[in-house]
């Protein structure tokens, strides 16, 4: 590309030196933006270049208040966050809400709410309480809007900017025509009506007060080509912009084309780390840095998160479809915060599950992200497997105090009646949560909070129900199983400890025949009915209800002799 910015400031600061092309965009400047606007140099001024180590990043995450949070935004935060913490950088909150039609009322709060929750709390920019801080601000960009006419007015002045005065019904009549004719559609060449406008013309418009945008004047050719080097995707060879985008919008706020450009300039960007859908828009970008003569800061266009839908192709998680596309999912279903970051980090750099499986007990922020992996990543599938796996083996190394606190500030927003439950007995719930935890071999059922309910609902002594035995799976008949329970109700003491209780039930499977364990019955099937695990298998039913659960001596010890006493009368 040939260099654009070739208007020096002496030339449009002194009349005395202007050609009469300028003298006309100074004066359609003036008349676009009669108001007193901020002078570029009193904004360099305001702004001042950062001063950190030398290959120090400066990250932003910069979403739009639309409503919800996206897992994307979360995961594209995070890549963002760790990128500028390895490299004692600087890490920012931008909130883009210059398209007033689409904000909604308390989206800035679920924002950084959710980046709280997930520990991606900004160093600078709108905090949780609704304080900005950094001396970068403000960091809403509605509240940068003069900002952006001073440096709006500077392009109109400089030639590289015009008024447009087409109608949404015009810009209609474009597309279609350009359907038709099938030729690349947007407002370029002969397409750009008022590019070239006679001036006697606009004058009219703007005098009969005829709503107008202002269109950026590319000087660049679609044929030619350029080479741009993503620090995700590599070289990506791109043609030139040759549209004349709107850069600023009838209501006088600018598009996010010009706003990012002069924002990630002013608050010292150095990596823009955004969704690749943005690849078609690099050109145009690079033109408007360089139009404004601004030093550009590297990109890097990450891939979406995906999903392998019913049909078994591939696409990206949808808002509208999945469910687990919303931060809201994550929290509703009470997966560790923690769980579905450490997720994210496996799905930026694959190799981060073998670094946790070396390093089980290190945070996760010493792993150190790359480039070069989350190139690899081309469009990561989401797994809800995975997900689980990640959850329970972050779950299972809790503190038992720690995990009902977890249980219990879930359950008070999402199923208070068993917040109420939970809140009655803190002691004895913190001893159902120990049970096999810790040890060697710990027990992993849980990787939602939502799922402790289920998983443990005869602790639950007020709502145990005695279990119906003819869901009972057994080759011994109700008889004969009545019969080992009330052998086992004239043997059993609450107060033996986990050997002797279990060389009870021994003894009651060699009355009945049989084997002490598994491994005898197998060698010697003939000579016994079964093994040791039917006997205890029959009381464990007795006592939840259930053929599977934790260790069934725990359970016992945490439920209290009456309540097991109770729960071993049979009807």
């Amino acid at each position: 590309m040939e260099n654009y910015n070739d208007l020096s400031k002496n030339n449009l600061e002194n009349p005395m030196n202007l050609t009469p092309e300028q003298k006309k965009n100074k004066q359609l400047a003036e008349h676009l933006f009669p108001e007193e606007l901020l002078s570029i140099e009193s904004i360099f001024e305001r702004y001042p270049k950062r001063e950190l180590p030398k290959d120090a990043m400066v990250t932003r995450i910069a979403p739009s208040p639309t409503g919800f949070m996206h897992i994307g935004g979360i995961y594209m935060a995070l890549i963002s966050e760790r990128f500028a913490r390895q490299t004692n950088g600087v890490y920012y909150l931008r909130i883009e809400d210059t398209d007033k039609k689409r904000e909604i009322e308390g989206a800035r709060k679920i924002i950084t709410e959710s980046l709280h929750e997930f520990g991606l709390d900004p160093d600078e920019g709108e905090n949780i309480d609704g304080v900005e801080r950094g001396i970068y601000g403000p960091y809403k960009q509605s509240e940068r809007k003069d900002i952006y006419k001073s440096f709006i007015k500077h392009l109109v002045e400089m030639g590289r900017a015009y008024p447009c005065f087409c109608s949404e019904e015009e810009i209609e009549t474009m597309r279609t025509m350009q359907e038709e004719l099938k030729v690349r559609p947007g407002y370029y060449g002969i397409w750009a009506k008022y590019r070239d406008a006679d001036e006697k013309n606009v004058e009219e418009m703007l005098k009969q007060n005829k709503s107008y945008v202002i269109r950026f004047k590319s000087l660049g050719n679609n044929t030619n080509t350029f080479i741009h080097n993503d620090i995700i995707k590599g070289p990506l060879e791109l043609p030139e912009n040759d549209l004349d985008v709107v850069i600023m919008k009838s209501d006088g706020l600018p598009t996010y084309h010009l706003a990012h450009v002069v924002d990630d300039h002013l608050m010292g960007t150095t990596h823009v780390l955004r969704g690749d859908e943005w690849v078609s828009s690099v050109s145009l970008h690079y033109e408007l840095f360089k139009a404004l003569d601004f030093e550009r800061p590297e990109y890097g266009h990450i891939a979406p998160i995906n999903k392998i839908d019913e049909s078994g192709g591939k696409r990206k998680l949808s808002k509208r479809k999945d469910p687990e596309a919303t931060v809201s999912f994550y929290e509703k279903n009470g997966y560790p915060e923690i769980a579905v970051i450490e997720y994210l980090t496996n799905l930026a750099n694959s190799d981060f599950e073998d670094w946790r499986k070396s390093n089980p007990d290190k945070p996760y922020t010493e792993f150190q992200l790359s480039f070069k992996r989350l190139s690899a990543s081309a469009g990561p599938l989401f797994d809800k497997i995975k997900l689980h796996d990640i959850a329970k083996e972050i779950i299972v190394k809790m503190r038992a105090e720690e995990l009902y606190k977890k249980v219990l500030d879930w359950s008070l927003k999402y199923d208070p009646k068993f917040w109420g439950i939970l809140r009655e007995d803190p002691e004895y719930w913190i001893k159902v949560f120990s049970i096999e935890r810790g040890g060697s071999k710990p027990r992993k059922d849980i990787a939602m909070w939502s799922e402790v309910k289920e998983a443990f609902p005869f602790f639950i002594k007020e709502k145990f129900i005695k279990p119906d035995w003819s869901n009972f799976i057994s080759m011994l008949s109700y008889d004969e199983i009545k019969n080992i329970i009330n052998q086992y109700n004239e043997v059993f003491s609450f107060d033996d400890p986990a050997e002797k209780w279990m060389e009870k039930i021994k003894q009651i499977a060699a009355i009945l025949g049989f084997a002490p364990d598994t491994k005898r019955f197998k060698k010697n099937r003939d000579s016994y009915r079964g093994h040791v695990g039917e006997i205890a298998q029959i009381i464990r039913f007795a006592i939840t209800g259930r053929t599977q659960t934790p260790d069934l001596y725990q359970i016992m010890q945490v439920l209290g002799e009456q309540e097991c006493k109770k729960r071993l009368t049979l009807k």
